[in-house]
């Protein structure tokens, strides 16, 4: 018999008080709805490439050992600290005033070397309360995946490290104990040899290209959706996740090489490999972004929202200081995105249409998700000022704006968002989980927004 406990996302919540109460006035930008709020604009269709990188897929099962991710977890080689009801990172969460977290119930810090670095930024948040109904995978395991970033442009490194695209990586986190492992994800290629193999993900699959972002990303089911900044969506499949020390031709000693090279598989120096699957793309033109001109939303980041239909989340970044919009955020319905069989759509004649959109009356919007009609932001300002988490008044899918009703300081640099509800069934009490991106600031944490305490 699975074994079953309380949440420990909601324990204590009564000690702690809301910081922030009735959100000041904003004074929105000119907004132009009729062009941006045009649903036409938030259709997504499956990429061409779909059935290819399916087909590249069964061939590198033919090639590697397959690890779920209960293996992951308990094959954890990195130990964070984990802190119940304070924060375990005080530089992320003080404002000099005695701290902002008040109503903290979990939080994680990465080991030294992941708060430290500068190779890689921590960015999107997913846990498995957005993976499955009942908040199990197997029969224990209640993970948190954080996804990160390579940055050429901010590492600093000299020893020329910085120079290779290692593209997005994800950290399968047990939140209980702080146990994580780093998986690395990959775009499957075919080689000169008409070998499988793969390379980093890139906001172009080609060599030269920058690393993509991994804004966002959100686990539902066996898929893990990461947000592709100018494109949609790209999709993880946790059935296909290679073990390259498990593999007779696999190596995980040199971290400048990944894919096949001499018959041998690498991954810049990580065990666990994890290709791409499919991928969604908007249909409408680009324009220019966060300008009253924009056509196709950009997806910065991505949420879900279990409250009734299970629905995804995705929204745009704009920055306050050139910004002519603040940006809009989008839904669509989940089973939209597979077939019969429940595995992902690839018909190019397909379209992924959206059933609600709005615009942001805030700037600097790194996440959010829906729940109960309800609208939750989080708003980064930079490495050194607190940011804020936000709440919505209930929202019908045919209001043009957002109203934000409340809001209460979050950690320095807060990212993607990630619900996690108590109970099953999307009951009104739960958590928040975001994450602190900047260097030696870092955590992984959840904090109970006022609404959902209430």
């Amino acid at each position: 018999m699975r074994r079953r406990r309380r949440g420990v996302l909601i324990a204590g919540m009564a000690a702690f008080g809301l910081l922030a109460g009735t959100v000041p006035a904003h004074t929105a930008p000119s907004q132009a709805a009729d062009p941006t709020l045009d649903f036409a604009n938030f259709e997504l269709r499956p990429n061409a490439m779909g059935d290819e990188l399916k087909n590249r897929v069964a061939r590198l099962d033919d090639e590697l050992p397959r690890a779920g991710v209960g293996r992951l977890l308990a094959d954890a080689n990195r130990q964070g600290e984990v802190g119940t009801y304070e924060a375990c990172n005080d530089d992320a969460a003080n404002d000099g005033k005695g701290g902002v977290l008040r109503r903290l119930t979990r939080s994680v810090c990465f080991n030294p070397g992941d708060n430290s670095t500068k190779l890689w930024y921590p960015q999107g948040v997913t846990t498995i309360a957005d993976a499955q109904d009942d908040k199990y995978w197997g029969e224990d395991n209640q993970p948190v995946l954080i996804s990160w970033y390579d940055s050429s442009t901010k590492d600093g490194v000299d020893d020329g490290e910085d120079e290779i695209e290692k593209g997005v990586r994800v950290s399968f986190m047990d939140p209980d104990t702080g146990r994580y492992r780093h998986v690395l994800l990959v775009y499957p290629t075919i080689n000169s040899y008409d070998n499988p193999s793969y390379m980093s993900l890139r906001t172009k699959q080609v060599g030269g290209a920058n690393s993509l972002h991994g804004g966002g990303i959100v686990w539902y089911g066996n898929f893990l959706y990461v947000a592709d900044t100018g494109r949609g969506f790209r999709v993880f499949d946790m059935r296909h996740i290679y073990d390259l020390g498990a593999a007779e031709n696999g190596s995980t000693q040199d971290r400048d090489k990944i894919g096949r090279r001499s018959g041998t598989y690498h991954g810049h120096g990580y065990r666990y490999v994890m290709p791409q699957v499919a991928s969604w793309t908007v249909t409408a033109a680009k324009g220019e972004r966060c300008t009253t001109d924009d056509q196709a939303m950009a997806f910065s980041y991505a949420g879900l929202d279990r409250s009734g239909l299970d629905h995804m989340v995705a929204g745009e970044y704009c920055n306050y200081s050139d910004s002519e919009v603040w940006g809009r955020v989008a839904t669509w319905p989940i089973a939209g995105a597979v077939d019969g069989d429940g595995e992902q759509i690839t018909d190019t004649g397909y379209r992924w249409q959206a059933d609600a959109a709005h615009m942001l009356p805030v700037s600097n919007i790194q996440g959010a998700v829906r729940f109960n009609d309800r609208w939750y932001l989080s708003q980064s300002r930079g490495p050194d000022t607190v940011g804020t988490l936000y709440q919505s008044a209930t929202t019908s899918p045919s209001e043009e704006m957002l109203r934000m009703e409340t809001g209460q300081s979050a950690a320095i640099g807060p990212e993607d968002l990630s619900h996690w509800e108590d109970g099953v069934g999307g009951v009104a009490l739960g958590a928040m989980w975001t994450v602190a991106e900047h260097p030696n600031k870092r955590m992984v944490y959840a904090t109970i927004p006022k609404e959902l305490a209430d």
